[in-house]
């Protein structure tokens, strides 16, 4: 980056030109500066490397332009704008709203998306009328210095009744985390974040609308037109053709990814009696070759796809195990879409993975911190047993650990993090998800085929209610 600096200095100075376009020096330096936020509905570390929808954005108009991306993350909105008035970042692709007025030298891109404010309750509770009655209901709780606590300021004007607290701490997702953990009793979300939310904790719901909305867009360097022409043009183009709607359904039209415990156990039992006769035999066989449980086995298999073959995510994982395609090569699997290859192939995974885990950790710790790092990544994990240890806990257990893992949504926490944000709570609906399913094979018995279990089951429960009816 220097080099490429000095050359376009070099060559500004000795034709006495003008300095080339901002659009040119990203060309000639062959890398494009965005700055962001640290979140799920813009930019964090998965267990695959780098997500979140503006960082997909960001990654495709990087490629389109041919150069390579460099996206950071600062503490807050404040300073994001300030990167690009300042000219450190060629773009702010953080969830922007353009209600804002701009600051200088930078400009709003064309809006790609818009978003409502909702206020979010939990299911099964009275459903407020409007916003006073929430207030009289119960507790409410925002983000503090965010465009909600902002909104809030502004209705107060005319409701001078409106109370809340503000949390210095907690983002908007760890907020709706609390919130279905009953903590208080509403929240206030935008609609992208709810979707993102309500897919991890099906038990929040939208109480009402608090606006008509806001519109999103990337705040871009406008010291020329040059860069902003570029990015109206990008965003005309995914538009057309249809990858805009489909990157932001990835993230946002997913909402049957966990469903309420109930449906989950009457699923499951549907798919044992549908899906898993056609598997069972090579999760038995697998396993026996590597040496761990069937069980195990087939309840990852089950909780990455629903023991679905051809199942793909929208980060490019594929098949039974849910398997990158790197890992995938790096286990010798040639057809990720082949179940036998990919149970065989998620097990390799698995027990690589648990290798990584300290040999101290003994059994079924060790096992859960497994499944915990098969899902996030071992950096996150690692992350949050260094988290734990600070509180005074034992990071060798997982009971500790599934604790403090949700603390890595909070600027507070993750920011000390090696590896930053992360969804803490999911790896910890995995390990329930695993433990559930497990659970339930040995309720219904581990041999002589679970469907065939389950249909005798039923069949005795049938035979039952008839016999009442009599």
């Amino acid at each position: 980056m220097k080099a490429s600096l000095a050359i376009i200095a070099s060559l500004f100075l000795s034709t006495c030109s003008q300095l080339p376009s901002t659009l040119s020096q990203i060309l000639i330096s062959g890398e494009l500066r965005v700055v962001t936020l640290n979140s799920p509905s813009t930019y964090y570390l998965g267990a695959e490397g780098p997500q979140g929808p503006e960082y997909d954005l960001c990654a495709q108009f990087a490629a389109d332009m041919g150069v390579a991306l460099h996206i950071y993350s600062v503490r807050n909105i404040t300073q994001v704008r300030n990167e690009v008035s300042s000219g450190r970042a060629h773009i702010a692709a953080a969830g922007l709203g353009t209600e804002q007025t701009a600051p200088p030298n930078a400009g709003y891109g064309p809006v790609y998306q818009r978003v409502k404010e909702h206020l979010i309750y939990r299911s099964g509770n009275e459903k407020p009328r409007d916003l006073r009655d929430a207030v009289n209901r119960g507790y409410m709780e925002v983000a503090a210095n965010s465009p909600h606590s902002a909104m809030l300021h502004r209705l107060r004007l005319n409701e001078p009744d409106l109370s809340w607290a503000e949390n210095p701490e907690a983002e908007t997702d760890e907020l709706l985390y609390r919130l279905s953990r009953r903590e208080f009793e509403y929240t206030i979300a935008d609609s992208n974040e709810f979707a993102i939310g309500r897919s991890f904790h099906p038990d929040i719901a939208i109480a009402l609308d608090i606006n008509q909305g806001k519109s999103l867009a990337w705040l871009v360097n406008k010291q020329d037109a040059s860069l902003l022409s570029r990015v109206t043009s990008f965003f005309s183009v995914i538009e057309s053709d249809g990858r805009l709607h489909r990157l932001l359904a990835n993230y946002y039209d997913n909402s049957q990814r966990y469903t309420t415990p109930a449906l989950k156990a009457r699923e499951f039992i549907d798919n044992v009696r549908a899906r898993l006769p056609l598997y069972e035999d090579w999760f038995k066989e697998t396993a026996t070759n590597v040496g761990m449980d069937w069980r195990l086995l087939a309840a990852i298999g089950y909780q990455e796809s629903k023991w679905d073959p051809d199942a793909t995510s929208f980060t490019g994982v594929r098949g039974m195990m849910m398997l990158t395609e790197d890992t995938a090569r790096s286990l010798g699997v040639a057809d990720r879409t082949d179940a036998q290859q990919s149970i065989s192939g998620g097990a390799k995974y698995f027990l690589s993975v648990r290798k990584m885990v300290p040999s101290r950790i003994k059994e079924p710790d060790r096992t859960w911190f497994a499944l915990g790092c098969y899902n996030m990544g071992f950096g996150h994990i690692e992350d949050a047993r260094i988290l734990t240890q600070s509180f005074g806990k034992d990071p060798d257990k997982w009971i500790n650990v599934r604790q403090y893992l949700p603390l890595l949504t909070q600027e507070k926490y993750y920011a000390q993090a090696k590896r930053g944000y992360a969804r803490g709570w999911e790896p910890v609906q995995f390990v329930d998800n695993i433990k559930l399913y497990i659970s339930m094979m040995d309720w219904v018995g581990a041999e002589g085929g679970l469907a065939q279990k389950i249909e005798q089951m039923e069949a005795d429960n049938m035979s039952n209610e008839e016999d009442g009816d009599k």
